[in-house]
């Protein structure tokens, strides 16, 4: 490794000429030349297999990243990723006035000085808001008078002044004391989702010199107003193993260890109870979970276990009256509602009260004190549906939009009848009501305000059509265009796509996304297998060793679009982050003509060899969404879709990959060696381009309008290949 690495850095800018078959299209023939990455090859050998990985020198520990004298592996790595930004910007560079163009659009339709709806909570209304020019909010509170008037405005968390002097800078959660005297709030200036934790004075606005370092960043007070719980995180793999209990004014060294996950296939965190009444600490596993608690007022108390962790049992809760309410998957594969009494809370005293249903999953639930609500996925969509506890007026909330989504947001008093819900759609900005649930009377209190006179939702159109997948499953597909625009084979369209961890691909609204759809490009997305849109059964169908399911369902869903005569390969373009970014890599290998872009950010792509080594964040516990490699099954079958193992000599599309070089989800080095290899064995000269960010993690930039740079870049790479220059 101490070999020092060549690359052909770009020294001239070529000419972006290009035409397709059927319209005028820029896609770039250079005689830049891209980054060579040296080659060391590493033998990887499990059951008597071996992969030879020729870019594994890549792979850097956090220590020798923070090391202020680099030695000559750090060297090399970073040679190599500042060489492909330079290739990148090199080869992109002529589209820098469209990115300029489209950064503006985007953040020109974003209110500057906006602000978050209120919410009371013990004598006080809460609320973020944002100053023009300012890329930070306010955090921000006024007390209530007796006539729930609010007072004057009191400052909590002055965002831009602390983020001062900071290239990131990542404001974690932030919590209240009961007495409302005292915050806690956790604070990342790495982007390597390690909070170290501060508390203000609300009183006399003075830090206090308490500081708890290496936190999850969440935060949970005792009754006392001055106990509080906390979780740290493990140093290598940052799995989130203890909980401490710490007193104001005492050192961090003198905190109390009160649990520690050991189980190195969980993590755990703490919360609160909705009543306030229970502090509770939740272990967490793909298949499987445990809850203990104690009295909120009782900090030094002894944890109860609620139900002892099980393979395969997943339950949540909440408490309300002398009841605990669990949503549970134990003998429920779409989940059930039950409620244990306080002082009998294992699996034989539960009992029902929403049975498990087949065409229905319960996603969650929030309980007042004379109505229930539910949170429940219907034909795909995420429905509200709101019932009295005797079971009286029983009903869904009503909505027009054939793709949607609707849910509970801030409901912190529980003896009310009014529900505070969001809702948007693919044409409909994100909007808070308020809901009489006894009347049925609706109060928008807010619709997400976009800047941009020429703006209706009227001028887009949303459609959900059903893919018929290769099993003959059907497979939903939620879409947008502006008005008017012709649906044939030279129409630009963008298919996106996730399809892991059971999380479902919601059709929201994005006013970014106009700059898209106002130039004619066709937003669609892809409720792919491995989510759970459809049920837990959708979910279980796209994992493990059905996990394929995911991949082919995507270009099952783009072979149905271009039958259907939205666009053609020629014109198709995908994207997807993360576990999305993984879909992205095998969609790519295994129909590379279809596409001819694919924008794969911060992608999941090094399966088999991630997997392998327990070391790294998120694997331990990831073993029941994607299987053990130590299993022979398993490495055999991950080996068979692992992006990276499976480059190939041939085409492929024109491919953007993002990484940041702080990410502790998916590690930089996954995305660059996937470069590398790409580089090296594709037959095509179409563009191969890494964006790796020296200075953020996974979630990317940490200001309010940074984040734009970004999804202007995708654009413009979209954009420029169909040849569209303003």
């Amino acid at each position: 490794m101490k070999t020092k690495t060549i690359y052909l850095l770009p020294v001239i800018l070529g000419l972006l000429i290009a035409c397709n078959k059927e319209k005028k299209v820029s896609k770039p023939q250079t005689t830049i030349a891209p980054p060579i990455a040296k080659k060391i090859a590493e033998e990887l050998k499990l059951h008597d297999d071996v992969r030879i990985d020729n870019y594994f020198w890549m792979r850097l520990s956090d220590e020798q990243k923070k090391s202020e004298n680099p030695d000559s592996q750090t060297k090399d790595v970073l040679d190599y990723l500042n060489a492909e930004n330079i290739y990148r910007d090199s080869v992109m560079k002529h589209t820098e006035g469209l990115q300029t163009k489209l950064f503006n659009e985007i953040v020109g339709r974003v209110k500057k000085d906006d602000s978050s709806v209120p919410y009371s909570y013990n004598g006080y209304s809460y609320y973020t808001r944002y100053e023009d020019g300012k890329d930070y909010p306010f955090y921000c509170r006024k007390k209530l008078n007796d006539n729930s008037k609010s007072e004057n405005e009191e400052v909590l968390l002055n965002g831009s002044k602390m983020a001062k002097n900071h290239s990131y800078y990542g404001i974690g959660g932030h919590y209240i004391s009961p007495n409302n005297k005292l915050l806690v709030y956790s604070i990342d200036t790495v982007s390597r989702l390690r909070y170290t934790g501060y508390f203000k004075n609300l009183e006399t606005g003075t830090v206090l010199s308490d500081k708890l370092d290496n936190t999850g960043g969440n935060f949970v007070w005792a009754n006392d107003n001055k106990t509080l719980f906390y979780t740290t995180k493990d140093s290598i793999t940052l799995r989130q193993n203890k909980i401490y209990r710490h007193v104001l004014g005492t050192d961090q060294s003198d905190d109390i260890l009160v649990y520690e996950e050991k189980d190195e296939t969980f993590a755990c965190y703490v919360f609160k109870s909705r009543s306030n009444k229970f502090i509770m600490v939740g272990s967490d596993h793909t298949v499987s979970t445990e809850y203990r608690y104690i009295d909120a007022s009782k900090p030094n108390d002894k944890w109860k276990i609620i139900q002892p962790r099980e393979r395969g049992l997943e339950y949540s809760l909440d408490h309300y009256n002398d009841h605990f309410y669990i949503r549970t998957n134990l003998n429920a594969t779409n989940f059930r509602l039950v409620k244990t009494p306080i002082t009998a809370t294992t699996k034989e005293n539960w009992v029902d009260v929403i049975p498990n249903r087949k065409d229905i999953l319960l996603e969650d639930f929030v309980v007042f004190k004379e109505h229930l609500v539910l949170q429940e996925r219907v034909n795909g969509l995420l429905s509200i549906r709101v019932m009295e506890w005797n079971g009286e007026n029983d009903h869904y909330i009503k909505f027009n939009d054939p793709s949607y989504i609707s849910y509970p947001t801030t409901n912190l008093d529980y003896d009310t009848n009014i529900l505070r819900y969001n809702y948007t759609s693919l044409t409909t900005p994100m909007s808070t009501i308020e809901y009489n649930m006894n009347t049925k009377e609706q109060t928008l209190l807010k619709e997400e305000e976009i800047l941009d006179s020429g703006f209706s939702k009227d001028n887009y159109i949303s459609e959900r059509l059903y893919a018929t997948a290769r099993d003959g499953s059907k497979v939903p597909i939620s879409i947008v265009y502006k008005k008017g625009i012709d649906k044939n084979a030279n129409t630009p369209l963008l298919l996106g796509g996730y399809g892991s961890y059971g999380y479902s691909s919601e059709p929201y609204f994005s006013s970014s996304r106009l700059s898209l759809l106002d130039r004619g490009v066709i937003y669609a997305k892809a409720h792919i297998r491995g989510g759970q849109e459809m049920g837990r059964y959708w979910y279980e169908n796209g994992k493990l060793l059905k996990k394929k399911n995911t991949f082919t369902d995507f270009i099952d869903c783009a072979d149905f679009l271009i039958k259907k005569g939205y666009t053609s390969s020629e014109h198709m373009y995908a994207i997807g982050g993360s576990a999305g970014g993984l879909l992205m890599g095998a969609v790519m290998n295994m129909r590379p003509k279809l596409w001819n872009g694919i924008i794969a950010a911060v992608p999941f792509v090094d399966v088999v060899s991630t997997m392998i080594d327990e070391t790294i964040p998120l694997t331990t516990f990831e073993f029941d969404e994607w299987g053990n490699p130590k299993n022979k099954e398993y490495y055999d079958y991950i080996k068979s879709y692992s992006p990276y193992d499976n480059i190939e000599a041939k085409d492929y599309p024109n491919t953007l990959i993002t990484t940041g070089y702080w990410d502790s989800q998916v590690q930089y080095w996954e995305p660059a060696k996937w470069t590398a290899k790409l580089r090296e064995l594709k037959t095509d000269d179409n563009l191969l381009i890494l964006k790796c960010d020296m200075e953020t993690g996974h979630g990317g930039a940490s200001g309010r309008f940074k984040k734009h740079k970004q999804t202007a870049l995708y654009y413009a790479f979209i954009l420029n290949l169909e040849g569209i220059k303003e």
